[in-house]
């Protein structure tokens, strides 16, 4: 019985208004001890819990972290950093965006960029504001959309290059049952003309953008009426 002293300290704690993080792992470690456990067992026990749940732990703080950075002017300060920058547009801007996703996703690093880490509090506000340098004007709902494009264009194509990916292993799968054998890498192998010819395919319809802008520029001062 000596083991449920943790929920008295976690009711205790909540009481007295402590933190909750550290009520919870005040009860964690009380239960341990008196379950008999070492307080190195208990601490192994902590690293397995949080290794089982990283994926969890890593959203709940990494999307915390992006609210107080737009709370304190991040997509500002990125639209600033663009706005400053001689000869950017949308296209080299989205383009440069599309050859990292698709590279890193190739390497297998699929999370390091998204919808939710890069496009929204960097990537779109940076290609609006090329946008409005190029005379879109403002609050032009095609570029966020762009932005979004670019991202999922990269990550689809480039991730099932990663011989580990799920997709590839899916399909591994599905071809073995029907009795084709097929190695992981080579479908990988053979994804990369596929990602090549979706870069230069949505690298074009950047470049067209680029273009439909630059006729909706203001005539330059100086020029005939």
């Amino acid at each position: 019985m000596w083991v449920l002293l943790g929920i008295a300290v976690i009711v205790a704690g909540f009481v007295l208004r402590f933190n909750p993080l550290l009520v919870v792992a005040a009860s964690a470690l009380v239960t341990g001890l008196a379950a008999g456990l070492d307080p190195l067992e208990v601490l192994a026990a902590f690293g397995k819990a949080f290794n089982d749940a990283r994926y969890v732990s890593v959203a709940f703080i990494v999307l915390p972290v992006i609210g107080l950075l737009e709370r304190h002017g991040l997509q500002e300060r990125a639209r600033t950093a663009i706005a400053a920058l001689k000869g950017a547009t949308v296209g080299r801007l989205l383009i440069g965006y599309l050859f990292l996703r698709q590279a890193t996703s190739a390497l297998g690093l699929t999370s390091i960029a998204g919808a939710a880490q890069t496009v929204r509090p960097l990537v779109a506000p940076m290609a609006e504001a090329a946008a409005e340098k190029q005379g879109a004007p403002p609050g032009e709902d095609k570029v966020p959309a762009l932005a979004a494009a670019t991202d999922n264009v990269g990550l689809f194509f480039g991730e099932d290059i990663f011989v580990a990916i799920g997709s590839i292993l899916l399909m591994v799968g599905v071809l073995q049952g029907f009795g084709i054998e097929a190695e992981p890498l080579q479908l990988a192998l053979w994804a990369i003309p596929t990602a090549i010819c979706a870069f230069a395919i949505h690298a074009v319809r950047l470049w067209l953008f680029d273009r439909r802008l630059a006729k909706m520029a203001p005539p330059a001062k100086g020029d005939g009426a």
